[in-house]
């Protein structure tokens, strides 16, 4: 069994806000952005001048302008996760991240975060995309007992650094984010990852991508149609694992945009009250979204709530965790 000991996060203070993108000129406005992916605001470890400016044109200008990088975000979350825990950064014994836009090739981001963090411990990277965090879970679940006594989880997600600021349908999308997690299989805790599942349909791996040089680019209306079918299904699965309590599990899924979590909600009759979610305030966080919003409601869970953390991505790719406290 994995444990979850505790979640961080972490928001970069600069906001991009609807009425900032339509200064840009972009052919977009607040109502437009509203009506089709329901975000208002974002985060960016951008200056708002530097995107003014270039509009993020040559990715070389984000990664010399940027005010964070990867590996600090990193940091800011784990510590976070570390203070839930009562752990200090010296007692993990391993660190594994993974994101869809990395800093760098090599090394491994997790290398980059555990010297961030000052920790001497094996690192590598495990990442599918906008499903990472839940493989991660899934996987350090299988390697089971083998695992160090606690291993640290990151899913450091910049990726407005990543987005061409004078393309409007991605433009509205992005907000920086960093996830961050500790977990045991050694070590109990109030929070159990009781069922896991991880998928994949290669065959629409060129339907999502960001190129190696290159800004994101997507086929919306194939993915949406993807996402909101295959997150159904993994949420009705969860629900019908918890029989009479299916309609008290708490849905928290991959914040890509407002439409399609409602989609969701509306398929699997989630009441208004168990469905938790950011997009809204902080735009699609790419693969730290879901344990984000799961991070900002650490201090609300109580004794027999349920989880079901449901999340989609490039690939394409695809995972579920149910979390339960007990």
């Amino acid at each position: 069994m994995l444990y979850l000991h505790g979640l961080g996060h972490f928001h970069p203070e600069n906001q991009i806000d609807n009425a900032f993108l339509e200064s840009l000129d972009i052919g977009t406005d607040s109502e437009w952005i509203v009506s089709r992916v329901g975000i208002k605001n974002r985060r960016t470890v951008l200056p708002l001048d530097y995107i003014r400016a270039t509009k993020n044109k040559d990715l070389r200008g984000a990664q010399e302008a940027r005010l964070y990088s990867n590996a600090e975000t990193g940091k800011r979350a784990a510590e976070l996760a570390l203070a839930r825990a009562g752990l200090k950064a010296a007692d993990i014994g391993m660190v594994i991240a993974g994101d869809c836009s990395p800093d760098t090739c090599i090394p491994a981001e997790a290398s980059s975060i555990a010297k961030a963090l000052g920790i001497e411990v094996p690192c590598f990277d495990l990442s599918s995309a906008c499903s990472t965090f839940g493989a991660q879970i899934h996987f350090a679940g299988q390697l089971g007992m083998s695992l160090p006594e606690w291993v640290l989880l990151v899913v450091p997600e910049n990726t407005t650094r990543i987005t061409d600021f004078s393309d409007r349908s991605s433009a509205i999308l992005f907000g920086d984010a960093t996830a961050a997690a500790v977990v045991s299989t050694k070590h109990a805790s109030r929070v159990a990852a009781t069922f896991t599942t991880f998928g994949g349909a290669p065959s629409g791996a060129d339907d999502v991508v960001i190129p190696r040089l290159g800004h994101f680019h997507q086929n919306g209306s194939a993915v949406q149609k993807f996402a909101i079918k295959r997150m159904s299904e993994l949420l009705s699965q969860i629900q019908n694992r918890a029989g009479e309590r299916g309609e008290q599990v708490i849905y928290v899924g991959h914040q890509a945009n407002l439409t399609m979590l409602e989609a969701v909600v509306r398929r699997c009759e989630v009441r208004p009250d168990r469905h938790q979610f950011n997009i809204v305030e902080y735009g699609n966080q790419a693969a730290a979204g879901a344990p984000v919003v799961m991070s900002q409601h650490w201090e609300s869970y109580q004794a027999g709530d349920t989880v079901a953390c449901v999340v989609v991505g490039s690939g394409l790719s695809w995972s579920s965790v149910e979390f339960s406290w007990s």
